[in-house]
């Protein structure tokens, strides 16, 4: 049994296909984000609720849906922007039929990470919720029974030939089409089915697979909805410190991996003030008080002159900016005795001297012979149309001995067969991608020789060390910058579910990253997480004494930054790691830290806390952001936004109407106030057309065009008449 690349026309043809390949009991697995062919997952979920004997279990994780406005306001702001953004994708039945509790009982979902608090409360996916790192999830299909794979992929003519590329999600498939070849080879019947889709963007290397390699290409105009788009969410005040607290540590010529989100947003944003406004940044940090000595020991506050190479489970869109910023340009090579010269001298352009230190580092040999000259080729230190031919090397006509054991020999060589430039540098490698739509729009009119700059790859590749000389060589001064929803003051990290075992999101490639750090010499883990979470009755700090669940375990600690500074915790005892993490905590609950840890022993008794770390109160980081926002900098949306100027405008006036409907008290003053305040009418119009209260029907309506109306005067948005 083989694979074929056998055209098919429909979703419906595919699933009858495989059932007459593999039988009544599928195990279906397919990528997490935007690698789903959602329309060929719906036809097997349809598939097995019209036919009971059929027993369909998928295995995936990250299930996308659009947004749900979670209330009349919400609906009026965000119904409009969601029609627009995500247009007619297709949604995925089987959520559907879970968070209305009717999956029927033939059909299991197995999700080894949700979109963060997605599935909170919703019964069937929790109790099915498969707990594993994100680079044991190919392994785990594989235990399962795995034999039907489904992905979206993207198609091109290479070089004469139609190719296909992993596009989006190299991350798990890599791993799971050689086994499902082998499968073939034994006689088993298993089928990898790929859905092909025009808007997403090709992507080159170990993407790039021949059709063959699927048993079926479904391809069916139908089936070309739009792809999911995660808009970028807006940056707050607390977010922003975090981020340019976070930039300080990062070294210029090291590796960086970071995440989706307003955190990993702000990142980017501060690494480009580093780059580009860097008096200003310089100015900002120290406002900030990020620990001077604990930027020169880690990290450093210049611009990036080497650059940063890029290694992150997940391309993000924050990694386009920061390559287009010039600050994620370093090039890794897939051979060690080339990555080692290349980090020794900071040569990365073929000429004489690359050549003299790759013989000095015994990478090629003095006497140059076929596999010398054959390698030279590969990695573009030689052109591609030199030739050995006798002990000569030969090129256009030209030759001279091949042969470096002197200056003269060395420049002989040097002038006739050196290339123009390197060969196989990636900047980038990722497992998968997901993020807004100019994000795909870019990488798809990306040209080849830039867009062969990125590696997507397997998970297993890029998030733990799989060849450890190799992997050291390219990962120099490593930051995996990660999240966290809580620290327990032992250095326990808390970030993928509660302590009563709800799930909120998963482990993903934390752990991996976390692990990784500690391994790589001069690595290091980072984990953000804002100080506080809640308002009002309801605020929590996120520094814990304890908590009855972790991700990361105490004993793989390392550095926590909050929105307050930067805790390095590694190699610390319990007591300095207490000091340093309510040194970074909000104040008004270092109190009660304190006193926890001291009832436990785990303190001296006579230590208090710090004058200066008494100081972190959010009206301190509002306040700096602000009057750096005053200046022009941090904007809301410091990547870009598909939100027009009047959605902006009216979401931060419609989350403060919001608050007001929680409080009576404030509420009944700012009602009076509303309708003695008058406003510009022809200034206000479009606002209110857009939210659809031009015209209100209900004295509802009427009350939050008055409250919307007030705000967004306050704001500054209206004119006062």
């Amino acid at each position: 049994m083989r694979s074929t690349g056998t055209s098919c026309a429909s979703p419906e043809q595919c699933v009858e296909a495989a059932i007459a390949r593999v039988g009544k009991r599928i195990v279906l697995g397919t990528p997490i984000g935007i690698g789903k062919p959602n329309q060929l997952l719906n036809a097997f979920y349809r598939r097995a609720v019209a036919d009971p004997q059929i027993e369909l279990t998928i295995f995936t994780g990250l299930s996308l849906e659009k947004p749900r406005p979670a209330s009349e306001i919400e609906q009026r702001l965000l119904g409009p922007f969601i029609e627009r953004q995500f247009g007619d994708y297709e949604e995925l039945d089987y959520m559907r039929a879970l968070r209305a509790g009717e999956l029927p009982a033939n059909v299991r979902v197995h999700e080894f990470y949700f979109r963060a608090g997605s599935m909170k409360r919703v019964a069937r996916a929790q109790r099915d919720y498969v707990s594993t790192n994100y680079t044991f999830a190919a392994r785990d299909l594989i235990d399962r029974g795995l034999n039907v794979l489904v992905q979206l992929v993207a198609s091109r003519e290479l070089d004469g030939r139609r190719m296909l590329s992993l596009a989006s999600n190299t991350d798990t498939t890599l791993d799971l089409l050689p086994w499902l070849a082998e499968q073939r080879a034994r006689g088993e019947p298993c089928m990898a089915i790929a859905q092909l889709h025009p808007d997403m963007p090709f992507m080159y290397n170990r993407a790039v697979i021949e059709p063959e390699v699927f048993d079926l290409l479904l391809e069916d105009p139908a089936c070309n909805r739009t792809l999911f788009a995660a808009p970028n969410l807006s940056v707050n005040a607390t977010d922003f410190a975090i981020g340019a607290h976070a930039s300080t540590l990062l070294r210029d010529g090291g590796t960086l991996q970071i995440g989706i989100g307003s955190l990993g947003d702000a990142i980017v944003y501060a690494s480009r003030l580093r780059q580009q406004h860097n008096a200003e940044y310089r100015a900002i940090v120290a406002e900030l008080g990020t620990d001077a000595a604990l930027i020169e020991r880690i990290g450093g506050l210049e611009p990036f002159v080497t650059g940063l190479y890029g290694c992150s489970e997940m391309f993000v869109n924050g990694f386009l900016h920061l390559m287009r910023a010039g600050i994620v340009k370093r090039r890794v090579y897939d051979d060690a005795g080339l990555q080692r010269v290349l980090n020794r001298t900071g040569l990365e352009t073929p000429d004489a001297r690359l050549l003299a230190a790759l013989r000095d580092d015994g990478v090629i040999r003095t006497r140059l012979g076929e596999p010398d000259v054959d390698w030279l080729r590969r990695w573009g230190v030689f052109a591609d149309d030199v030739e050995l031919r006798d002990g000569m090397l030969v090129r256009e006509g030209r030759a001279c001995v091949a042969d470096l054991s002197d200056e003269a020999a060395l420049a002989a060589v040097a002038g006739l067969a050196l290339g123009s430039e390197l060969r196989g540098g990636i900047h980038m490698h990722g497992g998968f991608f997901l993020g807004p739509r100019d994000f795909y729009a870019a990488l798809a009119a990306m040209p080849r020789a830039e867009a062969e700059a990125i590696g997507m790859d397997s998970v297993r590749r890029i998030n733990r060390i799989d060849d450890p000389v190799l992997r050291e060589l390219q990962r120099r001064h490593a930051r995996f910058v990660n999240t966290g929803m809580m620290v327990t003051l032992g250095g326990a990290v808390v970030s993928d579910g509660l302590e009563d075992g709800e799930v909120v999101s998963g482990v993903g490639g934390q752990y991996n990253f976390v692990a990784q750090a500690h391994e790589l010499p001069g690595g290091r883990s980072i984990i953000c997480l804002r100080s506080t979470r809640g308002s009002g009755k309801s605020l929590r700090s996120n520094i814990v004494p304890r908590y009855g669940h972790v991700t990361i375990p105490r004993h793989l600690r390392d550095i926590v930054v909050t929105e307050y500074g930067v805790a390095d915790l590694r190699g610390r005892s319990d007591q300095e790691i207490v000091q340093a993490l309510i040194g970074i905590a909000d104040a008004r609950f270092q109190p009660e830290l304190l006193e926890a840890v001291r009832a436990a022993g785990k303190i001296d008794p006579d230590w208090e806390i710090p004058p200066r770390a008494r100081d972190n109160h959010p009206e301190r980081i509002a306040g700096v952001i602000a009057e750096w926002r005053r200046k022009g900098y941090f904007p809301a949306f410091p990547l870009g936004t598909d939100f027009t100027g009047e959605e902006i405008e009216l979401a931060r006036g419609l989350k403060e109407v919001k608050a007001l409907l929680g409080n009576p008290a404030g509420l009944l003053r700012a009602v009076i106030r509303s309708f003695l305040n008058e406003v510009d009418e022809e200034q206000a119009r479009p606002y209110l057309e857009r939210i659809g209260l031009a015209h209100p029907d209900t004295p509802k309506e009427m009350l939050l065009q008055h409250l919307l109306l007030l705000e967004l005067e306050e704001q500054g948005v209206l004119r006062s008449m």
